[in-house]
């Protein structure tokens, strides 16, 4: 190796390591972070996540799937797909893809060959547990097809993962951001009817949002 090739290889090491610095010294850890997400951790995950996002909280969300009943979704999230590739996750204003959409909570998309779950600005600073229940929810969505059942099916996933994670984070469950309140709903649905989809279904079937939509989708026959 000539001395110009070392001297290029130098400089690309430096480069990497100074924009890891930068990176590092921009993270942002908020108030609503249980104590094991420290700057420290995050860090450490910030590598593992990086193909889906650069946000620290949807990061910190992911990594709560984890023994949970949602690790199904993070694995697809992570790229065991329809797509077989890393879904990306964003906080978007939904109203700027469709205003029909300005209220949701989170959007699944494809574009081309990509998955993208796109969640309400509105919740960028709702806590990760809440969010890590949503995105298990999310990523089940994972053609330009929906249905009844399938929804039925996302629903009661995220129901399942919030009410694990609260075994772990329960004053969690008292937090006042909406997002909370919509995974206390579901999670009241849920218990409601023994740990079933009775009342989601129910409460699915009525919801103007799924208006029109129909009873099956591939991959989701059963109601």
């Amino acid at each position: 190796m000539d001395f110009r090739k070392i001297l290029l290889t130098l400089f690309i090491i430096v480069m990497a390591i100074q924009h890891r610095v930068a990176a590092s010294e921009n993270i942002i850890i908020p108030d609503n972070f249980p104590e094991k997400y420290d700057k420290t951790y995050v860090e450490q995950i910030m590598p593992l996540y990086k193909a889906v996002s650069k946000d620290p909280v949807v990061m910190v969300a992911l990594d709560m799937m984890k023994d949970t009943s949602g690790d199904y979704s993070r694995n697809a999230i992570m790229g065991s797909n329809l797509s077989q590739r890393p879904m990306k996750v964003e906080f978007r204003n939904l109203s700027e893809i469709n205003m029909d959409y300005s209220n949701f909570d989170a959007l699944g998309w494809k574009k081309g060959k990509n998955l993208f779950i796109y969640i309400n600005a509105k919740h960028k600073d709702a806590p990760p547990q809440a969010l890590a229940a949503l995105l298990s929810h999310e990523a089940l969505h994972q053609d330009e097809t929906n249905s009844i059942a399938e929804e039925t099916y996302a629903w009661t996933m995220e129901a399942v993962v919030w009410s694990e994670i609260l075994r772990s984070y329960p004053d969690c469950e008292k937090d006042i951001h909406p997002l909370v309140k919509r995974e206390n709903n579901l999670k009241k649905m849920f218990d409601k009817g023994n740990q079933t989809n009775k009342y989601i279904k129910k409460e699915i079937k009525i919801n103007p949002g799924y208006k029109g939509l129909p009873q099956t989708s591939p991959g989701f026959e059963d109601l």
